[in-house]
């Protein structure tokens, strides 16, 4: 018979369980849980869950607002990205809560799904649905502190990632009542932790329109502004960083858009780039033998405003746009150095901060200049060869001449075949081209369908350009009707305007305006560019007795440009005689370039909402 096998013991019974006993079950305490798993209470640890932090707040203040207590909300971005956030409404309880014998304004701090919302004596409506609102953001705060107006004084408490680090205590007298909370963020939660004031003021300004008897002030204090007056010339303006890679730097000579720059823009420019050089080199994030930052490293991620008041301003360039007073050069250059080494002085963080993005930007810039010079290597201004699928026009004088960027190749195919080869050109585009708006210099001038349509218009890109190089002096977009057609053309628009904003300014940049309709009876047709006329050319060849089957009329929807043959294509959209061109403004490209942003960037709720506001318009859906 077969030995019978030796029992287990029970130490090795249980290592067969893999050591999972009772001990092992972890009990968090607290508010542990929350920065154990952030995710499971704000959604995310990047940008979403960051701004939720704040409406977390603004909830709760909200709440008052809707028991008919509190009658003004104020929110500030800070420049070190902490959040105050201030309501008038009745303040957290101090008194001592019973059970957890702690101030009521601890218990809702440090102690989840604990709050008056519960108690529908309290709020008979609520925002806040669990209770687990401030005592998370308490939780994933590096610091918090919170000021409590109530009974005639003023009340205080602080934290440190959840726990209490000072004690609710009297620090003075209260006018009012109200309570403050200020936070920071915990940099080891957040993988984003900028704020970003759009996404803040989108939210509200919506429960600024719900809630009619209330008022929300939302104030950025990041922005660093300047105000001085100098020898007659009045300079005001605002600076700031986010971090994309684009400069947006606006300015103004007496309330006008001054489109080309000119001295005071010069100055400005001069300003930032040499206040941050020794600015940096001062601190020792550069050191003296290392390379200068350029004022394109300086700008990327830059937005600016600049308003010069000038008593006899003169003006230059094509549309007369341009200050040329060669004293304000120097006016504003002073005015904006001495703010900003103010403000650096004031604020080192924020400083090292646009210092570490600029050197970042200078890494790439050798990148960048090897695609610039890939891109010169290739323009036939400089000997070498135009783009192989570049059907050029045989007139040289750009006064001219004319560009059509065409989507696809079938297109393209007609649209050389339907052209005036003297002086008309055909440039077919694959695809849809990189979406600029959130890439650098290096990656746009790497992208092969961008690199082609620079070196046709042969003029450089960005700052490094040369307007007379222009090969031609109508650029125009030619894309089907259709959404990816619209898609393209938004691609393309934002394109411009992003790095070469000066054919919009010079107005060379078109958009072509192929009809969505053919209507036809017999030997007669007509084109239709939308519902109502091609209603009323049905209604013209049936002489009014359309109906359901509209007469017998053909009608025909183009849903491309491939579609049309080179003469229909000819005759309704490339003939001067015949056809309808849109000129683009730089009002029309910074739409398309804040739509792009909407649709396609990193925010969901901005793109929800377009889509839920404009699903009613949609018509011709293709699908």
């Amino acid at each position: 018979m077969p030995k019978a096998k030796p029992r287990a013991s029970k130490d090795k019974a249980n290592k067969g369980n893999g050591d999972y006993q009772a001990d092992a079950i972890q009990v968090l305490k607290g508010l542990e849980a929350v920065r154990r798993r952030p995710a499971m209470y704000i959604g995310s640890v990047s940008g979403r869950g960051l701004h939720h932090l704040v409406y977390e707040v603004v909830d709760n203040s909200v709440d008052e607002a809707l028991a008919g207590f509190c009658q003004q909300i104020d929110v500030t971005i800070h420049a070190d990205n902490a959040i105050t956030v201030v309501d008038n409404g009745r303040g957290i309880p101090v008194d001592i809560h019973k059970t957890e014998k702690k101030p009521g304004v601890e218990v809702a701090l440090t102690v989840l799904h604990a709050g008056g919302k519960f108690d529908k004596s309290t709020y008979k409506v609520s925002g806040g649905l669990h209770g687990v609102g401030v005592s998370v953001v308490n939780a994933l705060s590096e610091k918090l502190e919170v000021w409590v107006d109530r009974d005639g004084k003023r009340h205080h408490m602080a934290f440190e990632r959840g726990e209490t680090t000072k004690k609710l205590e009297v620090i003075g007298k209260a006018k009012g009542t109200g309570t403050t909370v200020w936070f920071k963020p915990d940099t080891k939660i957040f993988t984003e932790t900028r704020f970003d004031y759009a996404t803040i003021a989108n939210r509200l300004r919506e429960l600024a329109f719900l809630n009619k008897a209330l008022t929300i002030n939302l104030k950025d204090e990041r922005p660093i502004t300047f105000e001085a007056t100098r020898e007659g010339v009045e300079v005001e303006g605002a600076v700031q960083y986010d971090d994309g890679y684009n400069d947006n730097t606006f300015s103004f000579v007496n309330n006008i858009n001054t489109h080309e720059g000119g001295t005071h823009l010069t100055g400005f420019r001069a300003a930032l780039t040499r206040t941050i050089n020794e600015w940096a080199k001062k601190d020792g994030i550069l050191k003296k033998e290392e390379f200068t930052l350029t004022g394109d490293d300086i700008r990327e991620g830059l937005t600016a405003v600049l308003h010069v008041k000038v008593k006899d301003p003169q003006f230059e360039g094509q549309t007369k746009t341009k200050l040329g007073n060669s004293e304000v050069e120097g006016i504003v250059k002073s005015v904006v150095n001495d703010a900003l080494g103010e403000f650096f002085d004031k604020n080192p963080s924020v400083a090292r901060t646009i210092i570490a993005k600029a050197v970042s930007a200078a890494r790439a810039r050798e990148a960048a200049r090897k695609a610039r010079e890939l891109v010169r290597k290739k323009s036939g201004l400089e000997g070498g060869l135009l783009p192989g699928k570049l059907a050029d026009c045989s007139v040289s004088d750009p006064k001219l001449t004319e560009l059509y960027l065409v989507e696809g190749d079938s297109a393209g195919g007609s649209a050389k075949q339907g052209r005036d080869r003297s002086f008309q050109a055909i440039l077919p585009l694959r695809g849809k081209i990189l979406n600029v708006q959130k890439a650098r210099i290096d990656k746009i001038l790497s992208n092969e369908e961008i690199r082609t349509i620079i070196t046709a218009i042969g003029t450089g890109v960005g700052e490094d350009y040369t307007l007379d190089d222009a090969r031609y002096h109508k650029i125009i977009i030619m894309t089907d009707a259709d959404v990816d057609g619209a898609h393209i053309r938004t691609l393309l628009l934002t394109f411009f305007y992003k790095e070469m904003k000066f054919l919009i300014d010079a107005g060379y940049v078109y958009i072509a305006q192929p009809p969505l309709y053919r209507v036809a009876k017999g030997k007669e047709e007509f084109y239709a560019y939308d519902e109502k006329e091609r209603d009323a050319y049905v209604k013209r060849l049936t002489n009014g007795e359309a109906g359901a089957s509209h007469g017998n009329a053909l009608i025909q929807r183009y849903k491309g440009l491939g579609e049309m043959n080179p003469d229909q294509l000819r005759n309704t959209t490339m003939d001067p005689a015949r056809r309808t061109l849109l000129k683009v403004t730089m009002e029309d490209a910074f739409e398309a370039s804040q739509l792009f942003e909407t649709l396609m960037g990193d925010e969901v709720e901005p793109r929800r909402r377009f889509i839920e506001e404009n699903a009613k318009f949609v018509r011709n859906l293709d699908v």
